[in-house]
């Protein structure tokens, strides 16, 4: 008996012994499909960069941006005014980034004013060039005296500019820095704002409320994309809209207007351009890409050509389709051809009905105003129209937008 269970004991152990061999003998990757599960419940999420990485990189791209940012001043010529024309508060809620300032408010008698403005901008050219709002520094040739503060390391001082260009529908203004003594300038590099992505952080640096708080940075994110507002213009006594805007929550007020918004990188996205004086964090800027369209042609022209038709046309309605005899309801009505326009020298007429411009189906207003935005001041194009029942082709060479229209 003690034989067999020696023997029993031992073929036993054998056998467990070949069966430990085995399971290290298998491959890994029989291994680790048996594991998966376990592993896959286990294992943490990858972390995401966290600005903790570098607790000290909104201060890096503040210290490289902050001398490229700088002041713009700008005085008008006087003029005598009424007190009574003094600028109180708007109900506007989109409220513009400068004050005019204007004599004693209680004296009623005329009197010569000095009328000033102010905000900020950005260097993007070593040879001066600065970027900044139409509306801060208004248009060449209208008598004004621009100063430019620098406060870049050996270049404090402030500088006499001139306006290069500017389009007051987009609120854009280059400005030359006049440069006597050949001072080389700091930059900021242009991001890409179509690449800007909702919850991403953006950084404010600008003079609010003018010199006694220059180069202030804050913080936010980019709490949207694609914003409009409409803006009265007092000035003009226009109402002026922006479409397209970045909103942000990053703190800005009135003298940051011009000002570079930037990404983590220290690329300027956007241009800080209005904000929401009866909200807390809500601010608006054009979006960088916007001034890289149009960038050259402000620099070598001095303006932004906008191509147009010269008609005012609206949507057709059941009321419409029925007077017109119309098949159906696509295309735009023509309501009315402006005067010496190019439409008129085409030959279009009111009561027609586009229906065609090059190879696109128009069915729309949004449809015709996206189409002629895509040519350029005298590009020809092909319109189809409906007229009388008939189908007509007429060329037209497309003009430039009048600035009383824009």
């Amino acid at each position: 008996m003690r034989k067999r269970i020696v023997s029993v004991v031992i073929v036993v152990a054998v056998i467990l012994a070949v069966a430990g061999a085995a399971v290290n003998l298998l491959p890994r990757s029989t291994m680790a499909a048996q594991e998966a599960p376990a592993a896959e419940v286990q294992s943490p999420s990858r972390a995401l960069p966290l600005l903790s990485d570098n607790p000290y990189i909104i201060a890096d791209i503040a210290e490289v941006a902050s001398p490229a940012t700088v002041y713009i001043s700008v005085e008008w010529p006087s003029e005598t005014v009424e007190t009574y024309r003094r600028q109180y508060p708007s109900i506007d809620p989109f409220g513009s980034f400068f004050d005019y300032f204007f004599g004693d408010p209680f004296f009623s008698q005329p009197q010569q004013q000095i009328i000033t403005s102010a905000g900020s901008g950005f260097i993007i050219d070593e040879s001066g060039i600065v970027l900044t709002n139409q509306h801060v520094v208004g248009n060449k040739g209208e008598g004004q005296t621009i100063t430019v503060v620098v406060d870049a390391p050996g270049l404090e001082r402030e500088y006499k500019a001139e306006i290069i260009g500017s389009d007051y529908s987009l609120d854009l203004a280059v400005l030359q820095i006049i440069n006597e003594n050949g001072d080389v300038f700091p930059t900021l590099p242009l991001g890409d704002s179509d690449a800007s992505r909702v919850g991403e952080w953006t950084i404010a640096i600008g003079n609010p409320y003018g010199r006694e708080f220059e180069h202030t940075v804050t913080v936010g994110v980019l709490s949207a994309k694609g914003r409009e507002i409409t803006v009265y213009d007092s000035e003009s006594g226009r109402t002026k809209v922006y479409k397209n805007l970045m909103q942000t929550d990053a703190a800005i007020n009135r003298g940051n207007s011009g000002g570079p918004l930037l990404n983590i990188k220290g690329e300027v996205v956007g241009i800080n351009t209005a904000v929401h004086s009866q909200a807390q964090g809500i601010g608006f800027a054009i979006p960088i890409n916007v001034a890289k369209e149009v960038l050259d042609e402000l620099i070598t022209t001095g303006s932004v050509s906008v191509p147009w038709l010269g008609i005012w046309y609206q949507n057709i309605t059941e009321n419409i389709v029925r007077q017109l005899s119309l098949p159906d309801d696509k295309g735009v009505v023509v309501m009315d051809v402006v005067k010496g326009s190019p439409a008129e020298a085409a030959g279009l007429k009111a009561w027609d009905v586009i229906r065609r411009m090059n190879d696109r189906d128009i069915f729309t207003t949004d449809d015709l105003a996206d189409e002629i935005k895509k040519y350029k001041t005298g590009d020809e194009v092909l319109i189809t129209i409906l007229r009388g029942g008939r189908m007509q082709m007429l060329t037209v060479t497309l003009g430039n937008k009048p600035d009383s229209l824009r």
